[in-house]
């Protein structure tokens, strides 16, 4: 029997635990079942999401800086790409920002059953509150001064201090490029390893995943709507459509607005020619949802299609698979301020700015496999002071828009590759 896709599982476990919810709320049975033996599933699985991200983040930075191996061209070439897709996954980032500020696809949920949800997680709220505060008190320059841990053991077992861990990862890849390459083989077959199994037990986790959503949607809709209203189960469902076309919204002005005008800057390249090029690149990935599966036909399609030299190439896109996620840098910024606004947040100019910051520097150690963006939301989530349970508001419609960022991911990274032999005087 042909195996049912995750996203398929995954709508199917959303549908019976609305369906379960409604039941429960209208026959006033369930509900004390509901949260005392199945809500704990979903938060095994959130719990699994977070314990895994910073052995993920570590092992994938680190290997992606030690395949470049030449520390000249690191700094010319790897220059230049690592600055492209840093500044197009901060225009990504404050596209995301703008849209879903504007827009509010959060708001949309009536007020009521805002501040029931916000009362559900009232301990978390107040987490938020607080960090807001401190970092306003701090001044920015802070976030510069907490990039430096000063105990290195602290910093690899903190899940809330991102910039430390990352920072820490730059520096050991670094410094194992100036190393012999015989003192650091092991090393690097042992982070291979432990990336491989990385994206194994993600794998596991994500088979969990239409259990997970079924957990965490059917308590929670029990939890905020309790025994009187139902109706509110699709105003958040509403919502969720709403959000779910911020999401592709943003992604399209990515894709039809930003890389057309950087061609047009930058480059001679025509964009109707690019996408033709790139065709190929762009479905595999967006029926795989994977930059990294998409990887061999992502630079065949630039040196064949669009004639980019293989010594391009051949840095630029395997490097952008690890760190360029302009796709999914914008969507993640979307997810983060729908769910405060869901849970009645308000999230000041500093906190939105940390988001910038953090996304971006996640962003680095994303592995371009389906799921994992998921757990660095948890991560910038709970970092932010936001309810990491709010993750099951956005898992439903999770696949198809991670199909949708992939293919934008990789057109960022075919957009970089044209850019970079552009610079480098190989003519297109």
């Amino acid at each position: 029997m042909k195996k049912i896709p995750l996203h398929i599982q995954i709508l199917i476990s959303l549908s019976l635990g609305l369906i379960f919810s409604i039941i429960s709320i209208k026959l006033g049975i369930f509900a004390s079942f509901t949260i005392k033996y199945i809500k704990p599933f979903g938060i095994i699985f959130l719990n699994s999401l977070k314990m895994i991200a910073i052995p993920l983040i570590i092992a994938s930075l680190v290997l992606g800086i030690t395949n470049v191996q030449d520390i000249n061209k690191l700094s010319r070439i790897g220059g230049k790409t690592i600055f492209i897709y840093f500044i197009t996954a901060i225009i990504a980032i404050i596209i995301g920002l703008i849209i879903v500020n504007i827009l509010k696809p959060g708001n949309i949920i009536p007020k009521k059953t805002r501040n029931e949800l916000m009362l559900l997680y009232s301990d978390k709220t107040e987490k938020n509150r607080f960090f807001s505060k401190k970092i306003q008190q701090e001044g920015p320059m802070q976030i510069l001064v907490n990039i430096v841990p000063d105990n290195l053991f602290k910093a690899l077992t903190n899940n809330l201090n991102l910039l430390q861990i990352v920072f820490l990862s730059i520096i050991f890849g670094v410094a194992l490029l100036k190393i012999p390459i015989k003192n650091r083989k092991q090393i690097i077959l042992l982070l291979e390893g432990i990336n491989d199994v990385n994206l194994e037990i993600i794998k596991f986790i994500m088979k969990f995943a239409p259990i997970g959503v079924f957990s965490l949607i059917s308590s929670l809709l029990i939890e905020i709507t309790g025994k009187d209203n139902p109706d509110q189960i699709f105003e958040i469902l509403y919502a969720l459509l709403w959000y779910s076309f911020t999401v592709i919204f943003g992604l399209s002005i990515m894709n039809f607005l930003i890389y057309p005008l950087i061609l047009k800057l930058f480059t001679e390249v025509k964009y109707f020619d690019f996408i033709n090029g790139i065709k190929p690149a762009q479905l595999v990935a967006f029926a795989t949802s994977s930059s990294s599966a998409t990887l061999p036909i992502t630079m065949e399609s630039v040196e064949k299609n669009l004639k980019v030299p293989e010594e391009i190439s051949s840095f630029v896109l395997p490097l952008g698979a690890t760190i360029n996620m302009n796709g999914t840098c914008l969507y993640q910024s979307i997810a983060i301020v729908f769910i405060a606004q869901a849970l009645d947040l308000n999230l000041s100019i500093t906190a939105q700015v940390m988001i910038v910051i953090n996304v971006a520097v996640s962003s680095i150690g994303v592995a371009g496999v389906p799921g994992v963006s998921i757990v660095t939301t948890a991560m910038i989530l709970e970092l932010i002071g936001i309810p990491v349970a709010g993750l099951a508001l956005i898992l439903a419609p999770d696949r198809i828009l991670d199909m949708c960022r992939s293919a934008t991911n990789i057109t960022g990274d075919a957009v970089a590759a044209i850019l970079v032999s552009n610079s480098e005087k190989n003519k297109i």
